[in-house]
C-alpha cells in the first residue's frame, strides 16, 4: 500500500501529544481531588472503562489522517507486442537418419532437440516438414507450440519413399511461407545426406527461398568418417554395419551462404543443440513491453473505519458509561 499524499502522515505526531496531555490532566486531576471518605472505594465497571473513550477517540484520529494521505493499493499491468517470426523446420526422416553416432539415434535426437527450441520461440508461428524421397507437411503455421511439439515427435522413418530430397524438402518448406506477412521468414533444414532423389534441384529451390526473402540455416547431421547403422543380415536379424557418412557441406553451405543464412555441422548431440541455441539467438522476435500502473483508492475505506470508532467512543461515552454507577 502507498500514499498519494505522504506528508499529511506526519499529522500522526499530534497523537503521542494528546495522550500525554491527557495522563498529564489525570494525575493533576487525581492530586487535587481529596476525599474525605476513608477507606478504598470499590471499582467498578466505569472504572476499568474510563480510559476507553481516549483511546477510542485517538484511533479514530489515526484512521482519520491515514485516510487523508489517500492511501492507494498499485497494480501493474503490462501489455506485450511481440513481432514474430514465421520459422519452418524441415527435417530429413530418411533411413539413414536411424544412425547411432547420436544418442539414441540421429532422428530421435534432432526431434528432441528440435522441440526444446520450439519451446523457446515464444509469439512465433512455426511449422514442421519433413522429407526422404519426397516431402510433405507435418504441420502447418501455428502459434501452438505443443501442436508443433506432438506433431514433431510423431515423425517416423519409413512413412514415405526412401531417399534424400534436399530440394523438395526445402520447396515445401518455402511453399508453407509463400503467403507469410511476418516480418522475418526463417528455413531451418536439417539432413546427412546427399541429394539423390526430387524432382526440383536444391540450389533452384535456394533461389527461390532468395528471392521470396527466406533465411535458411542448414544444419548436417552426422560424424566425420563412419558410422553405425541398423540393418537386417541374411537371416532376418537386426545387426549394425559401419557405413561412411556423406554429406554434402558444400551444396548446404552455398543454400545458407545465397540465402543469408549460414550451414552448420553437428556430430553429436550437444553440438546440434548448440546449433539450435545459436539460430534462436540469432533469429529474435522483437518484443515491445507497455507497462500501466493502475490505483486502486482505499481512502474511503478508512474513513468508514474512522467513523465507526467514533460512533464507538460516542456510544461508550454518552449512552454507557454516563448510565453506569
Amino acid at each position: 500500500m502507498n500514499f498519494l499524499h505522504p506528508n499529511i502522515l506526519w499529522l500522526a505526531l499530534i497523537i503521542p501529544l494528546i495522550a500525554a496531555h491527557y495522563i498529564w490532566q489525570g494525575r493533576k486531576g487525581a492530586a487535587l481531588n481529596v476525599t474525605t471518605i476513608r477507606g478504598r472505594a470499590p471499582r467498578t465497571l466505569r472504572y476499568y472503562l474510563r480510559h476507553l473513550p481516549i483511546v477510542l477517540r485517538l484511533t479514530a484520529l489515526a484512521l482519520l489522517i491515514v485516510a487523508l494521505a489517500r492511501p492507494v493499493e498499485e497494480h501493474s499491468e503490462q501489455e506485450v507486442t511481440t513481432e514474430g517470426i514465421d520459422i519452418v523446420l524441415s527435417m530429413d526422416i530418411s533411413s539413414s537418419m536411424l544412425a547411432r553416432d547420436f544418442q539414441p539415434d540421429r532422428l530421435t535426437a534432432a526431434k528432441q532437440i528440435a522441440s526444446e527450441f520450439v519451446g523457446e520461440r515464444h509469439g512465433d508461428r512455426l511449422a514442421v516438414v519433413a522429407f526422404a524421397g519426397e516431402s510433405f507437411t507435418q504441420c502447418p503455421l501455428t502459434t501452438d507450440q505443443s501442436t508443433v511439439q506432438t506433431l514433431l515427435a510423431r515423425l517416423r522413418s519409413g512413412v514415405i519413399e526412401d531417399g534424400t530430397a534436399i530440394g523438395n524438402g526445402l520447396a515445401t518448406a518455402i511453399n508453407r511461407l509463400r503467403e507469410s506477412s511476418a516480418k522475418s521468414k526463417v528455413v531451418v533444414l536439417l539432413t546427412d545426406g546427399v541429394n539423390n532423389r526430387g524432382q526440383i534441384s536444391p540450389l533452384m529451390a535456394a533461389e527461390i527461398a532468395k528471392d521470396m526473402g527466406i533465411k535458411v540455416y542448414t544444419i548436417g547431421v552426422g560424424r566425420k568418417g563412419q558410422a553405425p547403422y541398423p540393418a537386417v543380415d541374411m537371416f532376418g536379424n537386426q545387426t549394425m554395419v559401419m557405413a561412411d557418412v556423406e554429406i554434402d557441406e558444400k551444396l548446404l553451405t552455398e543454400i545458407a551462404t545465397m540465402t543469408g543464412g549460414k550451414y552448420f555441422r553437428a556430430e553429436n548431440n550437444n553440438a546440434l543443440a548448440e546449433i539450435y541455441d545459436e539460430i534462436n539467438l540469432m533469429e529474435r522476435s522483437e518484443v515491445q513491453v507497455t507497462e500501466h500502473l493502475l490505483y486502486e483508492e482505499l481512502f474511503l475505506s478508512w474513513l468508514i473505519l474512522a467513523i465507526l470508532v467514533l460512533v464507538a467512543e460516542f456510544a461508550l461515552s454518552y449512552l454507557i458509561l454516563n448510565r453506569l454507577p
